[in-house]
């Protein structure tokens, strides 16, 4: 059975109730104004964590930011969150996601969901228009359903109220209809509930929509007359029934899904990974989705092909007709139209242009930047680099801090040598240059365009435009030699086979 939430239990830590996200939504643009509350001040303490539990992730994603995602995709403007535990930390992911556009404030005293309400409204000082109330451990819900609790607000005026069924409702407030007038909605906690009650399977889920007036009005007169001494949203609902009137849209079980523990945080991981794999092979090829990572900010484009074992996290973007292969771990990496990255490769911050073949083994690190067509084979490191179109380094190199031209060729086991244990330095190589293998480039230095290093070289000039740097000592040979080793360790050389 999949598990919610229960409405306004025994603690207002926002440990009860809520939903989330999954895949990429199209923005929507609304004629009528909405605001969106998001509630996540409560600690989490299931989770048995140093950290607020709105900020553990969920596909890459801090809880808190599914729900403000959700809202703000159905056009919320502006969106409120409630925060209080850890409230510097939550704010900081906040504003680094959305800037400027979610406003937080502070519910100093955890005294519960009508309270936090409350706090959230005093917020959208002047607003006018309807307001969508979420919760910030709830990952799963879905814009098609949040759009249907608007609209049937706004339908009527009348409070809208997220309601679900379940197989095994105990713990739950159930929805109860007066027979006769269907817009006298209540609902009765379970210890509250008759025999007759108990037996209802839908329950709230504690999501709302409302016309702002209305929740002013209704948040106002709320009173802390219960076991808790706190203020419970649920208790709008009657106040609905006696005024504007209460509405249910029912959600299918798993998107009220909230999050107390680590076991329900896999869980909901697991149904947004799903669902974001449907999204994706609808355009792309996932060949074994069950041991494929797809996290919820990342963006795949048309007849892109992802081989097992793969994990794409964070901001990564691929683009159309690219390949993945196994086993390969992107971090925030944009990968160009028709890129091939080989099997086991790594990347962190990085862009990778149009057409490039990358790997196997290779390690982008952060800051690496490679242009059109750029070949970057087996074992090599970049960081901190840019290389120009057409250039290549195939095999057992490092660049590190680096600028490269175009069409520069890079020959195995060449080092840029840029940390001189104090500070970094950067290495320029122009257009067209041919580097030997085995070269080490000591920065700071610049090869001219079209200039060669020879093999085994180690460059600390300079190197002029179409010049041969060169730094091997003379080659010489000491005949005998071989013969003169054997006979210190009590041995003869034979010109027979050898062992």
């Amino acid at each position: 059975m999949t598990r919610t939430r229960r409405v306004d239990g025994p603690s207002s830590d926002s440990d009860s109730r809520r939903p989330m996200k999954s895949g990429a939504s199209k923005k929507n643009s609304r004629k009528n104004p909405l605001a969106a509350i998001v509630l996540a001040a409560g600690k989490g303490t299931r989770m048995h964590s140093s950290r607020s539990k709105v900020l553990h992730t969920a596909l890459g994603v801090p809880l808190v930011c599914h729900a403000v995602d959700r809202a703000r995709e159905l056009g919320a403007t502006p969106a409120v969150a409630v925060l209080g535990h850890q409230i510097e930390a939550v704010s900081a992911v906040l504003t680094a996601r959305y800037g400027d556009a979610v406003r937080s404030t502070e519910q100093k005293e955890q005294r519960g969901t009508g309270h936090a309400a409350r706090i959230g409204l005093a917020s959208l000082k002047g607003f006018s228009g309807t307001v969508l109330i979420l919760y910030g451990d709830t990952p799963l819900l879905t814009v098609a359903t949040l759009r249907k609790l608007v609209a049937a607000s706004e339908k009527k005026g009348a409070l809208a109220i997220l309601t679900a069924e379940l197989e095994n409702p105990k713990g739950y407030g159930r929805i109860v209809r007066h027979h006769s007038n269907p817009g006298d909605v209540r609902v009765v906690e379970d210890r509250d509930c008759t025999d007759e009650e108990r037996s209802i399977r839908e329950i709230n889920a504690g999501m709302y929509a409302a016309p702002v007036e209305f929740l002013r009005k209704a948040t106002a007169k709320l009173s802390p007359k219960n076991s808790q001494n706190e203020l419970y949203l649920t208790d709008i609902v009657a106040h609905a029934a006696r005024t504007v009137g209460a509405v249910t849209v029912l959600a299918a079980s798993e998107e009220i899904l909230g999050i107390n523990d680590r076991r329900e945080l896999v869980r909901a991981e697991k149904i947004l990974q799903q669902r974001v794999h449907d999204t994706v092979m609808e355009h792309a090829t996932l060949r074994d989705p069950d041991s494929t990572t797809i996290e919820a900010d990342v963006i795949i484009e048309a007849d892109v092909e992802i081989a097992r074992g793969v994990a794409l996290r964070g901001k990564t973007r691929i683009g159309a007709g690219a390949r993945i292969g196994e086993g390969v771990i992107l971090n925030n990496v944009i990968v160009g139209a028709g890129t091939e990255i080989k099997a086991y490769c790594v990347g962190e911050n990085s862009v990778v242009g149009p057409d490039c073949k990358i790997g196997p083994f290779a390690h982008l690190r952060p800051g690496t930047d490679l242009g059109p067509s750029v070949h970057m084979g087996n074992f090599v490191e970049t960081k901190n680099s840019k290389l120009g179109k057409g250039s290549k380094a195939n095999h057992l190199a490092y660049i590190g801090d680096t600028d490269i031209g175009i069409g520069v060729n890079v020959g195995a086991g060449t080092i840029t040598c840029n940390y001189n244990g104090y500070e970094k330095q950067r290495t320029i190589i122009e257009d067209g240059a041919f580097i030997g293998s085995d070269s080490q480039l000591v920065a700071p230095v610049r090869i001219g365009r079209q200039a060669i290093v020879a093999a085994g070289t180690t460059v600390t000039e300079d190197v002029p435009s179409r010049a041969l740097a060169v730094s091997r000592t003379a080659q010489r040979h000491v005949p005998g030699y071989a013969d003169r080793v054997a006979a210190r360790y009590g041995k003869k050389l034979s010109d027979g086979k050898l062992g």
